[in-house]
């Protein structure tokens, strides 16, 4: 094999001199998290209401939650970026779209889009595993809860989310780790995300395997910690007497 490894290239300081091709991939890991992070608590905030509403004795309000669900399932996530991106600040009504355009930054612009576009595609996958969360539980405890005198909005809160949440923290750990995955995607929207940084970085110093495998190993050090901390949380909301609680 006629490659020449060059693991210095990392301390080497970019053409522009400010800088090290290292600080420019601990930047694109910076962007990624925040980016991640920012997306999947609002994908929790959106899944969250939107699996509740699928739940509810209301065919109006289910039927939107459902449609909700189906129009950002099924679509791909890139073809969603795109329209977040570039087709949405053409539409938007009273002056939004140009404000977006004109006064925003172009890296404010695409985190923006990028942020909105994984939270709403992530929130659809949420909001059915909260859903089927809540309807894993035995209908006496919604019974219960409004033989009590709660109303229908205090059982969910008090009796039936505590429970749906504490079941379904597994597959949230698989939605939390996709979300960051999905990541990757931003860069084609031109965000300096971790991926875009590497691929960078091969343009710069023609150094290919070392800067994917650099990348390769910040997304395992990020999955193993997302899944170390919701190991924790896992541990800690086990419920006794269900599936895989000891």
């Amino acid at each position: 094999m006629g490659y020449q490894w060059n693991w210095s290239i990392f301390g080497s300081t970019v053409p522009t001199g400010e800088t090290t091709y290292l600080v420019w991939l601990l930047s694109g890991l910076q962007t990624t998290i925040l980016l991640s992070l920012s997306a999947w608590l609002l994908a929790l905030a959106l899944g969250s209401l939107t699996g509740v509403l699928r739940t509810v004795p209301s065919k109006p309000l289910s039927t939107l939650a459902s449609a909700y669900v189906e129009l950002f399932r099924n679509i791909p996530l890139l073809v969603q970026l795109f329209i977040w991106y570039f087709v949405l600040p053409e539409i938007l009504p009273f002056g939004l779209g140009d404000a977006f355009k004109q006064q925003l930054s172009p890296l404010t612009q695409q985190f923006l889009s990028a942020m909105l576009c994984l939270a709403f595609f992530t929130s659809a996958r949420v909001a059915e595993q909260v859903r089927a969360g809540i309807n894993a539980l035995p209908r006496g405890q919604r019974a219960a809860g409004l033989a009590l005198g709660f109303t229908l909005p205090q059982t969910y809160r008090h009796v039936l989310l505590p429970m749906a949440f504490r079941l379904i923290v597994p597959p949230l750990t698989s939605e939390c780790l996709n979300i960051f995955k999905n990541s990757a995607v931003c860069s084609t929207i031109g965000l300096l995300e971790l991926a875009a940084q590497g691929r960078q970085l091969v343009d710069y110093t023609a150094q290919p395997y070392e800067s994917f495998i650099a990348i390769t190993l910040l997304y395992l050090v990020i999955n193993v910690v997302v899944m170390g901390l919701m190991r924790i949380v896992e541990a800690r909301a086990r419920v006794p007497g269900y599936l895989g609680s000891k």
